[in-house]
């Protein structure tokens, strides 16, 4: 298994269920259920120095959901064409998410999240196994809807573990 493959298998562990389309779903759920129960205030806590505060990961959710969908889009329509990776701290620091309120990313990620629900359940199946390549790696459209999917609730499971019992 290449580092890579070990890379997205840890995303995938975290879905609980084989249906990821179902997950997709129960993973938002709970994302905006956990996030909607917030203070101001305790949306802005980080459990270390240097780590995200809640804001700026709710916002990292939203930008990777972002950029996976557009992944997805490119590969399911045929795109040939090497995608870049991109740096996530490097997005989170330009992110200025702290200086939103946190209703208004609740919402993006609301919108965001409903979008690729739509994209994935209305895609022709066969387009499923479409593979492309991106940040040097070839992932077909299927596994990077799950990477959605498990990215989500790795995160929600950070949260639970490490914010939570801290607030």
């Amino acid at each position: 298994m290449t580092d890579f493959q070990k890379y997205v298998q840890r995303y995938l562990d975290n879905i609980p269920s084989e249906n990821w389309l179902d997950e997709m779903n129960t993973s938002g759920n709970k994302t905006v259920e956990m996030f909607s129960g917030l203070t101001e205030e305790q949306s802005l806590f980080a459990y270390d120095e240097g780590k995200w505060t809640l804001k700026e990961m709710l916002l990292h959710l939203s930008d990777t959901e972002r950029v996976f969908q557009y992944r997805a889009l490119a590969f399911a329509r045929g795109e040939q064409a090497e995608l870049p990776g991109f740096d996530e701290n490097g997005y989170a620091d330009n992110s200025y998410g702290n200086e939103r309120t946190l209703d208004s990313l609740l919402e993006e990620y609301k919108l965001v999240r409903k979008s690729s629900q739509i994209f994935f359940q209305t895609l022709n199946p066969s387009a499923l196994s479409n593979i492309g390549t991106a940040n040097g790696n070839p992932i077909s459209v299927e596994t990077i809807g799950k990477l959605i999917v498990g990215h989500n609730y790795h995160h929600l499971n950070v949260i639970e573990e490490r914010y939570l019992p801290r607030l």
